[in-house]
């Protein structure tokens, strides 16, 4: 039995060795693992939070005012030369206010992936969606870089926390067309 004991140890061993997984590659199955996104594939739901608001006003007067003036009088001899007066006055004003406002708001939950992962630790991330409404497409796509203390417990992060953040929204449609001027327009600012 003894050398039995020791076989069947040996075996177990062996197969136990055979079998044996990496825990690493396994940490996604992990009931106790950090979901968050850590490694170049991983996906992370970007929380677009953005608004945006700018003014600016501006003012300008100016005032210019010239005169001049010519007065001749005289005598030739014993007659009288006929007194000549010429003035000349000009004047250019200018007064010019203007001013500019625009406000902004947008929010969206969008999927990205993780493309690289840079030496420090920071996530390199890009993700786009693209919807169609009633033959209006609506394109949402974003890059930007993100630091994993960052991404939240549920492994989502804020618009907001994303470096060198690129937010795009761009649409094509029916509605999109109907705002922009027609072509007759675009022909007359291009002419004058």
């Amino acid at each position: 039995m003894n050398r039995l004991g020791l076989l069947g140890g040996i075996v177990v061993g062996v197969i136990s060795s055979a079998v044996a997984q990496d825990m690493r590659s396994n940490v996604g199955r992990s009931l106790f693992a950090d979901p968050r996104a850590s490694r170049i594939g991983d996906a992370v739901m970007v929380l677009v939070v953005e608004t945006s608001s700018a003014s600016n006003d501006a003012s300008t007067a100016s005032d210019r005012g010239s005169d001049v003036s010519l007065d001749v009088a005289g005598n030739v001899g014993d007659s009288k030369i006929p007194d000549v007066a010429l003035g000349v006055k000009t004047g250019n004003a200018f007064k010019g206010t203007g001013g500019t406002s625009r406000r902004g708001s947008v929010r969206a939950r969008i999927s990205a992936r993780v493309d690289s992962v840079l030496a420090n630790g920071d996530l390199m991330i890009s993700g786009h969606r693209t919807i169609i409404v009633n033959g209006e497409e609506q394109r949402i796509t974003l890059s930007g870089l993100v630091r994993p203390p960052d991404i939240l417990a549920d492994n989502s992060v804020y618009s907001y926390s994303i470096a060198d953040a690129r937010i795009a929204f761009e649409g094509d449609g029916v509605v999109t067309n109907a705002q922009g001027p027609g072509w007759i327009t675009k022909l007359l600012h291009w002419l004058f």
